[in-house]
């Protein structure tokens, strides 16, 4: 596993929202000597998003050891999500996760979540936006230096053109991912938005898009489910281009494994769901804050079929 150094510090299970106790952790916490306490998160996952789930176990693993109650809500689309935020706020509690994927419209909820007395951790996308906005602070990747990383690894990998599918439009964390691959790829870099929620649309899109530009030789997907749309779509265009991929699940190490997907990067949304849950604790309980100001960094790592048996017993409990 190739991890690339850093200087500082993307549910289906969830619907739109998942509360009144179904999203609470359950089990026997660690240290009951503390109070219990109630914390939210909510993200911007479409539906059947996996990446989400994973974020989700380690959240819920954090609120085992801590004695949270867990609660769970997810909206696409941004004027819902901080609505969802903002019932949060209202039902008062201890802390919110929240991601900032179109943080301009999570600017204001945010605000009257800090002036309501409520700790905000953000995770997974829109760091540059954390502090300016009143979280504690950010888990997660630097997305532009992970697209870089990519645009490198696809240079030695002697490849000429390559075709960067975004699949939510509007999401600043997959712009930066491309605009990252631009930076350093030194072939040609075009975008494609597809729907990222609509499988069957989204490879029809990309096998349409493979078969008028035969020479496209490297199709670069930003999330795990698009990953697989594309192996289809590749095969139903006749293309010979590599597909790699941002994120990592159990479905991207079967097809790494196959070597149907050359690489992935893994951002470890385990850790993203366990640290913002944790810090919250620790901030509620003994006043600490993680990164002193900095974003935590959980990757990203260049991941290929030489860590497949590493990953496997991972991604089969759904942890990675």
């Amino acid at each position: 596993m190739a991890v690339i150094a850093l200087v500082a510090g993307c549910s289906s299970s969830g619907g739109k929202a998942d509360e009144a106790g179904s999203g609470d952790a359950g089990g026997s916490a660690q240290d009951v000597n503390t109070p219990r306490l109630k914390i939210a998160m909510v993200t911007h996952s479409g539906e059947g998003d996996t990446f989400w789930d994973i974020v989700q176990s380690g959240a819920k693993q954090a609120a085992r050891k801590d004695n949270v109650e867990f609660l769970y809500a997810n909206d696409k689309e941004a004027k819902g999500q901080a609505e969802l935020v903002q019932s949060f706020v209202d039902k008062k509690v201890d802390g919110i996760v929240v991601t900032l994927a179109k943080p301009e419209a999570m600017k204001d909820v945010l605000g009257k979540a800090a002036a309501a007395g409520i700790p905000v951790v953000t995770i997974n996308s829109g760091a540059e936006f954390s502090a300016k906005f009143g979280a504690l602070s950010h888990v997660g990747q630097d997305e532009s230096v992970a697209g870089e990383a990519v645009g490198q690894e696809i240079s030695r990998r002697g490849k000429k053109k390559a075709l960067c599918v975004i699949h939510e439009q509007g999401n600043v964390s997959l712009e930066q991912r491309c605009a990252g691959v631009k930076k350093t790829f030194e072939g040609s870099v075009e975008n494609l938005n597809v729907e990222g929620t609509n499988a069957p649309a989204a490879q029809s899109s990309l096998s349409a898009k493979l078969q008028a530009s035969t020479d496209i030789d490297a199709v670069i997907t930003l999330g795990a489910s698009i990953a697989a749309v594309s192996v289809k779509a590749k095969l139903d265009a006749g293309s010979k281009a590599e597909v790699d991929t941002f994120d990592l699940n159990a479905e991207v190490v079967k097809r790494l494994k196959a070597e149907e997907v050359g690489f992935a990067v893994d951002q470890q949304p385990y850790l993203q769901g366990y640290l913002a849950v944790d810090e919250l604790w620790l901030y509620k309980t003994n006043g600490n804050v993680l990164g002193g100001g900095k974003p935590v960094l959980t990757g990203p790592a260049i991941v290929t079929e030489k860590d497949v048996p590493e990953l496997e017993k991972y991604t089969a409990r759904g942890t990675r």
